[in-house]
């Protein structure tokens, strides 16, 4: 076995194509079928099915590409420390629930380098490609949070994951609405008062569980819903039909512009406020890069919490 076949099954798992990968790792496509056959005959195991669509991974396949990946990110890590003069470009990804605070962080961070030795890569997604992201080391760094309701289901996910979840800041819930919205300029709103608007939720998959919801207080019966699967089009109904979400309360103006608010979640008897704890997800013992330790330092510039 060797890095360059370790990084073929990679590449090939990204593609889910023989001849895709060949033109990515500038091999030819017989080469590169002889070399994962011959891994396959070294390993006794078959990495992938292959059909007139392209390829994909079988089971087997699939579990040892979570070694393949850990493994050439050590390599990748080595020269990264020890090859200065390499023209091998280093990697970087974040995994995050839909935080604008997140992209500015990563914005703050990506600019500290230069763009033409690194490739950088940030996905906002959905809560369970955010841990899965980082699991299998697509991404370094995950952004999601923690709660009451959520809290004993995501702790046994991570750990299952082999996941650590990190402390960033503590919140409680806030209506995220237009600033011409009716309710835009009340000191706080109940949950009442937004009955006859709708709630905007962002899409989990036909799997999803309450727990993996990004909104807070997702267990609430509302009225009329709405989901939709990224932040601009979010942004877009709240304007076009006065819809609403429950969030943190942090607002990154300098990316979702000047026209939104937040207003404090005022709770009752039956609908009670709740905290967000909000955090950063690694694989467990793992150490940060560089561009993983000043992240999370524009992490915690962007809300406020470094030391």
């Amino acid at each position: 076995m060797t890095l360059a076949q370790l990084n073929y099954i990679i590449t090939i798992a990204e593609t889910r194509s023989i001849n895709k990968a060949a033109e990515r790792l500038y091999v030819s496509q017989p080469s590169l079928t002889s070399a994962v056959q011959e891994l396959e005959k070294e390993l006794g195991i078959t990495l992938f099915y292959r059909s007139g669509r392209g390829v994909t991974l079988t089971n087997d396949g699939a579990e040892f590409l979570l070694y393949a990946r850990q493994l050439y990110s050590e390599y990748e890590g080595i020269l990264e420390r020890y090859g200065k003069n390499g023209t091998l470009k280093k990697k970087f990804g974040v995994s995050t629930q839909h935080y604008s605070f997140a992209v500015k962080a990563f914005v703050d961070m990506a600019k500290e380098f230069d763009m033409s030795k690194y490739e950088f890569a940030i996905r906002e997604t959905k809560t369970a490609e955010v841990i899965s992201d980082v699991s299998s080391m697509k991404s370094e760094i995950g952004i999601l949070y923690l709660s009451d309701f959520n809290r004993k289901s995501m702790e046994k996910l991570l750990r299952s994951s082999n996941l650590t979840f990190h402390h960033l800041i503590d919140c409680k819930a806030y209506v995220y609405l237009w600033k011409g919205h009716p309710l835009a300029k009340k000191m706080s709103i109940s949950f009442d008062q937004l009955t006859e608007y709708p709630c905007l939720a962002f899409e989990q998959g036909d799997s999803s569980s309450f727990y993996l919801a990004e909104e807070i207080l997702s267990t609430n019966d509302y009225p009329r819903i709405i989901r939709a699967n990224d932040r601009a089009t979010m942004l877009n109904l709240m304007i076009g039909l006065n819809g609403y979400t429950l969030c943190s309360g942090i607002i990154c103006e300098e990316l979702n512009g000047n026209e939104f608010t937040a207003v404090p979640f005022r709770d009752d008897e039956k609908n009670h406020n709740s905290i967000m704890e909000i955090g950063y997800i690694t694989r467990k013992n793992a150490v940060l890069t560089r561009m993983g330790e000043l992240y999370v330092r524009a992490l915690k510039n962007c809300l406020g919490t470094a030391e």
